[in-house]
């Protein structure tokens, strides 16, 4: 029985396997610079951030139509409803599709038509995050969200991603005006960068959940302030391994961050790329720290109070992770 889980921190593009990313393209009529599909795998060594960011911006460039976002979403639920997931909040990055010319409808109703129909069809209840390119003017962010709120799409929030160089604050007008109509604010803060950024987005965007926010350790004063204001941290174990943010999962501060009383969360962030979804995070997270069934608890725990769901679905979410619990926790003799 698989640990009933909430995932925070997964980028849609970041779920392309490399079978669609082939059926898709032959489906468009478009060549690959790729002989196959394990030709493709074996350029998953990366370096660093930016040599993920390449691969993954040339393999979405076969994303054209309506059903081919479609085919993406619906591949990632199935995939997390047989890893356990129960709730999703989907990270999409939508400037990197109309830079290259597909609307923002087409793309936005695609995946919008998959998560609609994630409850009935795979039992996920789903939220979707727009997310914005760090990399990029503030400007086009705000033209883009604009752009996004004049379409009857539902949206649960904005986030911010990419590369952390550069500072947060040209974006808050942007934050503004999603806080102006009621969506929720996350960002990416303490991965690349340091400890500041995670600050940043907190002071200056109004940011509800950190994403990553790995990083914050560096400054014990905002570990204290996180833990005491229960600002939600999207650890993402196995993306921070292959990005070497971290050189060994046995090293992994999660103990630390927990005994410091943060509210980290194990989520898969681009699973196609790093070798694993949520519950692979989890499975090697156990294997490398021999993590408790009890330190698992509180970590699903933690996606639930996380998850910006009301209070009836929270209380669904809350009531499987306990059953979980109680089925697994060791008998006393």
């Amino acid at each position: 029985m698989l640990m009933p889980a909430v995932e925070l921190h997964v980028h849609l593009e970041g779920t392309f396997e490399p079978e669609l990313i082939f059926a898709i393209a032959e489906r468009n009529g478009m060549n690959l610079p790729y002989d196959d599909v394990e030709d493709l795998r074996r350029r998953y060594e990366f370096t660093g951030l930016q040599s993920f960011l390449d691969l993954y911006y040339e393999n979405m460039a076969v994303l054209r139509t309506e059903q081919d976002f479609a085919d993406l979403a619906r591949a990632y639920l199935g995939r997390a409803r047989a890893g356990g997931v129960h709730h999703a909040e989907v990270f999409f990055d939508i400037q990197a599709h109309t830079a290259r010319g597909v609307p923002a409808e087409v793309a936005l109703r695609g995946v919008s038509e998959a998560l609609v129909a994630s409850e009935r069809e795979f039992g996920i209840s789903t939220g979707l995050i727009v997310t914005f390119l760090r990399h990029l003017p503030a400007a086009a962010a705000m033209a883009s969200l604009q752009e996004i709120l004049r379409l009857d799409v539902p949206l649960l929030g904005v986030g911010l991603c990419s590369s952390e160089i550069g500072p947060a604050a040209p974006f808050k007008d942007v934050y503004d005006l999603a806080a102006a109509n009621g969506l929720r604010r996350v960002a990416h803060a303490g991965e690349e960068g340091p400890a500041a950024n995670v600050r940043e987005v907190l002071d200056v965007l109004g940011a509800e959940r950190v994403d990553h926010g790995i990083r914050a350790l560096e400054d014990e004063d905002l570990v204290a302030r996180l833990a005491r204001e229960r600002v939600p941290l999207t650890l993402c174990p196995l993306s921070n391994l292959r990005l070497r943010v971290v050189q060994d999962l046995a090293d992994y501060p999660l103990r630390r961050m927990l005994d410091a009383g943060l509210v980290v969360t194990v989520n898969s962030d681009d699973p196609a790329y790093f070798g694993g979804y949520v519950e692979d995070n989890f499975r090697r997270l156990t294997e490398a720290l021999d993590l408790s069934v009890d330190e698992l608890a509180v970590l699903a725990r933690n996606g639930v109070e996380a998850a910006f769901v009301d209070d009836a679905r929270r209380g669904e979410l809350a009531a499987r992770t306990d059953a979980w619990v109680d089925a697994h926790r060791p008998t006393r003799a």
